[in-house]
Formats: structure tokens, C-alpha cells, sequence
């Protein structure tokens, strides 16, 4: 008695076969996002409300590891870590000057809202850092490097 097995056939599963391949490609580019080091920024929007355009807020990433900027008053510097679309800013260290008017007030958030920091994204030319407890990111646009 002979056992009979019906033969397996590949054109049914290029289907599936090429469905997979293409969620898999297409997760690891979304998560992939631009490299940030050596690139300035000009915080647009502060979590849904515009920013001070003076004076203003920025933010570089001189080099690997590491974050600085201009917090409207006070310069900022510190550690940073990015792994994909993740980013984690260590303890900022920055200059104690006085802030005049509503500076000071936009300066406290942003820098809290930095160490709040938890993913980001390059979009439309705009970096968004993606904050817990905010319901809208930050929006930086990109400065000309500084010569």
C-alpha cells in the first residue's frame, strides 16, 4: 500500500511569501529615522503652542553623544542617546542667567519637556521629538550649521 502525499506547490505561498517581505522592509525604514549628529535646530512648536521666535530656543547635536543648544535665556549642553527613533537626553547642565518676560516660562518647559524625551522623527524637513505627557511633539526646523 502506497502512501500518496499531495505535492506542495510554491506558487500559492509567492503570495504570502511577498507580503512578508514587504512588512518587513518597510518596518525597519520607518524605524530607522535620520541621523541627527552635526545637525542644528530652531524650536518651532512647543508641544501644540508656538515658540518665542526671540529670543529662541535650538538645539545641535555636535557629535555623537552629545546635545546642546540655546534654552531662550540660557545655554544648555549634555549626554544624549539615540538608538533608532529612540532618544534620551541625561542630566542638561546650562548657564544661569535671568530671563525677561515669558522666556523664563518657555525655557523651564522646553528644557523639562527634553528630559521628557522619548522618540523622534525627520519629517516634511522637521525634526519632532515626541514627549510623555505631551500630546504634541516638539517641532524643531533645521538651522544652517554655525561656521
Amino acid at each position: 500500500m502506497s502512501l500518496h502525499l499531495p505535492r506542495f506547490r510554491w506558487f500559492h505561498a509567492l503570495p504570502l511569501i511577498a507580503a512578508l517581505v514587504g512588512c518587513a522592509a518597510s518596518g525597519t525604514a520607518a524605524s530607522t529615522p535620520e541621523p541627527l549628529w552635526g545637525s542644528e535646530w530652531r524650536l518651532q512648536d512647543l508641544g501644540g503652542q508656538a515658540a518665542m521666535a526671540q529670543p529662541a530656543a535650538t538645539l545641535a547635536f555636535p557629535q555623537p553623544g552629545q546635545a546642546a543648544g540655546h534654552g531662550s535665556c540660557n545655554r544648555f549642553f549634555g549626554p544624549v542617546e539615540i538608538d533608532r527613533d529612540r532618544i534620551h537626553f541625561g542630566p542638561l547642565a546650562a548657564t544661569k542667567m535671568a530671563c525677561m518676560g515669558g522666556a523664563s516660562q518657555q525655557e523651564m518647559r522646553y528644557l523639562g519637556a527634553l528630559q521628557k524625551a522619548q522618540r523622534y522623527e525627520v519629517k516634511d524637513g522637521s525634526l519632532l521629538i515626541h514627549v510623555d505627557g505631551m500630546d504634541q511633539p516638539l517641532r524643531f526646523s533645521r538651522s544652517a550649521p554655525r561656521p
